[in-house]
């Protein structure tokens, strides 16, 4: 349905839809994926524990909205806009960013033990329009009762629906270049 590679053929990249098929495509109601299923069955089986918490870290993680912070050393600043955690993050796409732009993006802990670098490891996506109070206006509408940071995380791993996600990359999608994909609107007001 998607055609995951990356522009032209499709906005839904080849790192964001692997991560998605394998970390987020839950199935029955324990929200189990791919990578859950690593993890336990790896761990009866014998894979090297050092393996098998690099999974735990891409099960863990899930996509998000930052804003753009500025860049320090090699780094791009980044700040949750739901929860306002700041990272430094390698950006291995090679798109450095302006300061105040909004990236959907799947960032990493530090993968190494002991290192602070966390990292983008999907290709940015950069929300042109609409800015930050949009965005926690749609989260308000998303999870109106709790707003708690659980709910937002649930929110942007799992979405309403297995494809809610996808479905917003491939309909939002406005332009692209080779390290970064450009999307405009919200995932709730389809003519915007």
């Amino acid at each position: 349905l998607y055609m995951p590679s990356a522009p032209p053929m499709s906005p839904l990249t080849t790192s964001y839809f692997t991560c998605w098929a394998f970390f987020d495509a839950w199935a029955g109601a324990a929200n189990e994926t791919i990578g859950t299923t690593v993890l336990e069955f790896g761990a009866a089986f014998g894979i090297h524990p050092e393996l098998l918490r690099l999974i735990g870290l891409m099960q863990d993680s899930r996509m998000g909205i930052y804003i753009h912070k500025g860049r320090k050393n090699n780094l791009a600043v980044l700040e949750d806009l739901f929860t306002g955690a700041t990272c430094s993050a390698i950006v291995p796409s090679g798109y450095r960013g302006k300061e105040g732009e909004l990236w959907y993006v799947r960032v990493l802990p530090p993968p190494i033990e002991g290192s602070a670098e966390h990292v983008v490891f999907t290709t940015p996506y950069i929300l042109v329009e609409p800015g930050p109070r949009d965005w926690l206006a749609y989260f308000s509408r998303a999870f109106p009762q709790t707003a708690r940071v659980d709910d937002y995380e649930r929110h942007m791993k799992y979405g309403p629906t297995r494809e809610y996600w996808n479905d917003f990359v491939f309909e939002a999608y406005v332009n692209h270049r080779t390290e970064a994909i450009y999307l405009a609107g919200l995932p709730d007001i389809p003519e915007s």
